[in-house]
């Protein structure tokens, strides 16, 4: 028979669990000692059976394994610690596999461990005849360990060891909370729903939507907390400590391209809906989100995807046995004919890893790299008159030149390498270095015919495709220390941190008009060059005032410093005297400030309350600014309060009120497909968001944000229109008042299938987009979407089915209203005209993934 235990008792009758392997966040941590900690608990356990191979010689023998139990609760690492020859190894190998956990928890999260487990192995009792193998009994572990009650002899109990029960967790430290709307998204919720990219990863967050209006080769588009964020302006994004955003980019201020992350890289995501941390810097005016990247799983696989509209994927991940979470490697090819009539097509590729190791002097080096490259065909907009006439399809894009040649190309390479020390009572000292190297051009036509050449007045009705591109080489890193934990009395303590961030570009921009089929350019709109370096300090205080109240907060400033080389500058009309050469070269600064605090009282244990205030910035784009001028940031001023219920990591139930106020905001013009200024702005809403973890097999949460979001006075007058239209209190255009989104994942045990468990899943997600104002008081149609998946799996072998837009809603990805003429009338019209981007049908993709 063979006796399995993981605990020996003491003569004062403690109990001790070994724990093993790499520990990322810190030392050992004694239970029992106040300590937000808490050890896997056993939910099934499988006997190991005595191999019949070690009956000849009736061996006696015990095997101690290394454990490692995911943050799901399976067991998804084995290490041999001590050996009790290759038989008995293999059999207590296979018992262990399929045990399952409550997994442990650091402050309430689910996050990895290791523990020690035991056999003891002995041979069956005469009479020896008898050669069927008996089962293990059921081993006797620590309360926190303790097994559900089970069949099976009790177990013996040596005596005589040393009494001190600990547990080491692995894992990645978790920021401080800044609030009710400080959303940790879990890998449960993450991967209930089918995502293809991780863009749309964010869409499981409270008020999120993804929209694609621009196919596969640039940005998504964000909408975020009632903020029309376009591809970034309004969002902070970081990757491994890397800001995604880039400065003064030529398509949008803010741009950041998030197809380089593989969304099967995505442990977790951290949205913080507001401006109330003093990280937070530039572009953070709706929040900020950063990617926490790690494979819980450790063993390396092959997925190949494919499906419809000729979507073919090819992922290959390296996750090593016996590393951390967070050292990986990921490459992954993508090729789609898009859906309509073959003008979505795209290729894209990438690369993305991580690699974690320890340093001497208890120092932790984390190295990352990614790069991605893609190019795809661009359908544009469609007018809604021209649909309703029947002139064009839904999915169909204008047979015209210039329609058809609407493309993009983009490609991004980034290095990170980031150092850090944890030292004694809560300090640490952390640094950081990044560099990335990006390039963006794109062709796109909004408007039809309907430019003039600024060259040569007499160039008209060529097409409006305008070509934009962008290079951007930027270097940049951080520095943070955080000192020890002060006790200033006996219901006071206090912790300080401060650090700084920095970041310098060289940006090189073009954008012409082109006429199609040959892209002959026919006018220059754009060609400089800009410099710009951003140097950004902050401050960052935690006092706690007894358990059950603490104040956190601080104060940030960022110097921004502009050189603009606008080679167009000072342009001379082609009517004019020649008098000077052309060109405008100048240098601009400019200084934010910003106080961020967030109030926490804890009345009880299962409830938490918070008030938070934050001013925060959006930079300038280069080229708006005047020689000497004070950079006109865009200042947002946000308050929040809200509430918490929380019963464990079983249920959360959360809602907050806002108010966002910024003074200046910008909007997309469609005859330069790039944003403009507009007047100061406001977002007033509710959000509430439900999160539920009723059995380790299940999943479930629901959001719902409220906004009205308004322009507070008119427009900034242009040239083209010096008195803009106006009406107090007026919608902002493109953003959904109301937001739902769902997701729900299931998993269980079908059984066995050739000595290996069979598991399967489902899940599925759901979004519902009210009715979005549009310019000119109109509206677009609500929007209701479902995507679900499936999926079956034994051991190495996996097969899913994913389906997005699972009830073939036709809707307008995105849609607005401008003035564009595409010669689809004999007359053309002066008057805006509806016009939209069709949302992908429905869609299929068939999965397989080998896990070696």
């Amino acid at each position: 028979m063979c006796h399995h235990h993981s605990i020996r008792k003491n003569k004062t009758g403690g109990l001790r669990l070994a724990a093993v392997g790499a520990v990322l966040l810190s030392s050992s941590v004694v239970l029992g000692q106040n300590t937000a900690v808490e050890p896997p608990v056993v939910v099934t356990h499988v006997d190991a059976v005595y191999p019949p191979s070690a009956l000849a010689e009736r061996r006696h023998a015990d095997v101690i394994l290394t454990v490692t139990v995911d943050a799901d609760g399976h067991v998804s690492k084995v290490d041999i610690a001590s050996s009790g020859g290759d038989d008995l190894d293999e059999a207590a190998i296979v018992a262990v596999r399929q045990w399952t956990f409550v997994p442990a928890k650091r402050n309430g999260v689910p996050v990895p461990s290791r523990i020690r487990i035991p056999f003891h192995f002995a041979p069956p009792a005469p009479p020896p005849e008898i050669v069927e193998p008996e089962h293990t009994e059921q081993p006797q572990l620590p309360p926190q360990l303790a097994l559900p009650p089970a069949q099976g002899a009790a177990p013996e109990t040596p005596q005589g060891s040393e009494a001190a029960t600990e547990v080491e967790i692995i894992g990645k430290r978790q920021p401080p909370s800044r609030g009710t709307s400080d959303f940790r998204i879990p890998r449960a919720t993450l991967t209930a729903a089918p995502h293809g990219t991780a863009a749309d990863l964010l869409s499981t967050a409270p008020g999120v939507f993804i929209a694609h209006p621009e196919g596969e080769a640039i940005a998504q588009r964000v909408f975020l907390r009632g903020f029309d964020a376009e591809h970034g302006q309004d969002v902070e994004f970081k990757l491994a400590g890397i800001p995604m955003n880039q400065q003064s980019h030529m398509h949008g201020q803010g741009y950041a391209d998030l197809n380089l992350i593989i969304p099967e890289t995505v442990r977790s995501l951290r949205v913080v809906e507001g401006v109330y941390d003093p990280h937070q810097a530039d572009f953070a005016v709706a929040g900020s989100v950063e990617y926490d990247l790690g494979v819980h799983e450790r063993r390396s696989r092959v997925k190949l995807s494919a499906g419809s509209f000729g979507t073919r994927r090819l992922l290959a991940l390296w996750a090593p046995e016996g590393q951390r979470e967070e050292t990986f490697g990921a490459g992954v090819f993508r090729q789609t004919d898009g859906f309509g009539t073959g003008t979505r097509g795209g290729v894209s590729g990438g690369v993305l890893g991580q690699y974690e190791l320890k340093l001497p002097g208890d120092i932790s080096a984390s190295i990352h790299l990614g790069a991605y490259a893609a190019r795809a065909n661009m359908a544009g907009v469609v007018r809604r008159d021209d649909l309703e006439a029947g002139r064009i399809g839904f999915y169909d894009a204008y047979p015209d030149p210039s329609a058809r040649s609407q493309s993009a190309g983009t490609s991004r390479m980034q290095v990170g390498i980031t150092l850090e020390h944890s030292g004694e009572e809560g300090s640490r000292t952390s640094v950081g270095f990044w560099t990335y190297l990006a390039s963006y051009r794109s062709r796109t036509n909004f408007t039809g015919y309907t430019e003039q050449s600024l060259f040569d007045p007499t160039w008209i009705g060529r097409g409006d495709l305008i070509e934009q591109a962008n290079g951007d080489l930027g270097l940049g890193g951080a520095f943070a220390y955080r000192g020890k934990h002060l006790h200033l009395g006996s219901w006071l303590g206090a912790q300080y941190e401060f650090g700084a961030d920095m970041r310098t570009h060289n940006i090189e921009q073009a954008q012409n008009l082109l006429q199609a089929p040959e892209n002959q350019t026919w006018d220059r709109r754009v060609d400089a060059t800009v410099r710009q370096t951003d140097l950004g300090l902050y401050t960052d205080v935690l006092l706690n005032a007894s358990r059950y109240v603490r104040l956190r907060g601080g104060l940030r400033g960022d110097l921004l410093f502009f050189d603009v080389d606008d080679r167009l500058g000072n342009s001379i009309p082609s009517f004019g005297m020649k008098t000077h050469i052309i060109g405008f070269r100048r240098t601009a600064s400019g200084i934010a400030f910003g106080p961020r605090a967030t109030l926490e009282i804890n009345p009880t244990s299962w409830l938490l309350i918070s008030g938070s205030y934050g001013e925060g910035y959006r930079s300038p784009q280069a080229r708006q600014l005047q020689e000497g001028e004070r950079a006109p940031f865009a200042k947002v001023r946000s308050y929040e309060a809200g509430a918490t219920v929380r019963d464990g990591e079983r249920l959360s139930l959360r809602g907050a009120v806002y108010e966002t106020s910024l003074s200046y905001d910008l909007a997309f013009d469609p005859a330069e497909g790039r944003l403009e200024r507009i007047g100061p702005t406001r977002r007033r809403g509710l959000v509430g968001y439900f999160l539920a973890n009723p059995a380790p097999w299940m999943s479930a949460s629901f959001s719902a944000t409220y906004v009205h979001a308004t322009l507070r006075a008119p427009p900034i007058p242009t040239s083209d229109d010096p008195s803009p239209p106006y009406v107090s209190g007026q919608a902002l255009p493109y953003v959904p008042p109301i937001v739902l989104r769902s997701d729900l994942g299931v998993q269980g045990a079908l059984g066995a299938m050739w000595g290996k468990p069979l598991d399967w899943k489902i899940g599925w997600g759901t979004t519902f987009l009210s009715a979005r104002p549009l310019p000119y008081s109109e509206f677009s149609p609500p929007v209701f979407l479902l995507d679900a998946t499936a999926g079956v799996r034994r051991d190495w072998l996996e097969l899913t089915l994913d389906a997005t837009n699972v009830l073939g809603a036709r809707y307008a990805d995105v849609e607005y209203a401008f003035v564009s003429n595409w010669l689809t009338t004999s007359i053309p019209s002066r008057v805006p005209a509806r016009h939209v981007t069709a949302g992908p049908p429905r869609t299929i993709l068939f999965n397989l993934t080998v896990y070696l």
